[in-house]
């Protein structure tokens, strides 16, 4: 496991840019952390590393899944307004999981059954304003 602590959304981003430089298509990280505490901010350092910059991502909470058209195509999801894992099926998430896509997952707790073993787990403490404990396990 690997814990890092950043003081600034530009050094939670580039720890994101730094863990994105080794996904490859397939991979799925699981977002743990409460509200606030900078879930979405991480996802923008990965979307904006496969983008070029061209891209950033911005919270998919009342659509559940936003997509990116990246190479590979990443799929952001933010489970936190979901009631039932069947809302999951009815979008087709094992599509998304299991595609030639990265899969970013906030609030995975909801619908922890989904999700392989393999997935990769970032867990993200806000410890003031700025600053944050970032632990990622693979």
């Amino acid at each position: 496991m690997q814990e890092i602590r950043t003081k600034s959304d530009i050094e939670t981003k580039k720890v994101a840019s730094s863990l994105a430089k080794e996904l490859k298509p397939g991979d799925i990280i699981l977002l743990y952390g409460d509200l606030g505490a900078g879930k979405t901010v991480f996802t923008k350092g990965i979307v904006e590393y496969f983008s070029g910059g061209k891209d950033t991502a911005i919270s998919p909470t009342f659509l559940i899944v936003n997509e990116y058209k990246t190479s590979p195509p990443i799929y952001h999801f933010d489970l936190y307004r979901i009631n039932d894992v069947s809302e999951l099926y009815a979008i087709g998430i094992e599509e998304y999981l299991f595609s030639d896509g990265i899969s970013i997952v906030e609030w995975p707790e909801r619908a922890v059954e989904l999700f392989p073993s393999n997935s990769i787990v970032v867990d993200i403490k806000k410890i003031n304003n700025n600053e944050r404990l970032i632990k990622i396990e693979r």
